[in-house]
């Protein structure tokens, strides 16, 4: 109970930190379409994830993408109930939801390569990379009227996702080799502080 107690305080502190973090903006290049790079606001939960396992990944994964719902959700342009669905499970819920595998992509990464800082980074870099899937699929269900009109939907949610996902793969996967490393001295994987 105490361990459970602590692991739960522990990801508590995570969101809280990934929430805070994805209010710092870093600016985009000129080439990109739209969206933002966040300042590492993803780190938190994918390295909870890695070092408590992806059932407390999930728990605080969920609870980001809920806090992300609340301060950023952007109403659909199509005024469905599907639409609305769409936007809330693939931009929101499954797409901040998926940092949670990463405990589960860093044990099966371990276990093909015995590196753990690699692994950490490839289970940040899947992770992100499902985000970037779950929002380009949503560009093309739910965002297409925001294409221009000489571009086709799929390359227009490719351009405008993977433009600012790019910039979120690189920083992200740079600051987890960074910490990866530091945390686990003093984080003992599935066994908590």
């Amino acid at each position: 109970m105490k361990h459970n107690l602590r692991t739960l305080i522990i990801g508590a502190l995570m969101v809280a930190l990934a929430t805070v973090l994805s209010f710092i903006t870093l600016k985009m290049p000129a080439w990109s379409f739209g969206g933002s790079v966040k300042l590492g606001s993803m780190v938190p939960i994918i390295l909870f994830a890695i070092f408590f396992g992806s059932r407390w990944g999930m728990v605080a994964s969920t609870a980001y993408a809920i806090i992300q719902m609340m301060t950023g959700f952007y109403p659909p342009p199509a005024k469905t109930a599907l639409a609305f669905f769409l936007v809330v499970f693939l931009d929101y819920l499954l797409a901040f939801g998926a940092m949670g595998f990463a405990g589960w992509f860093f044990r099966g990464f371990e276990k093909i390569r015995s590196m753990p800082t690699l692994s950490a980074v490839l289970s940040a870099g899947l992770c992100v990379f499902i985000r970037f899937v779950c929002h380009f699929l949503s560009g093309i269900l739910v965002w297409q009227s925001y294409a221009p009109e000489d571009m086709p939907v799929w390359l227009y949610s490719l351009v405008y996702n993977g433009g600012y996902m790019a910039g979120e793969l690189i920083l992200t996967c740079v600051i987890v080799f960074f910490l990866y490393p530091a945390l686990k001295r003093v984080i003992k994987p599935n066994n908590g502080i």
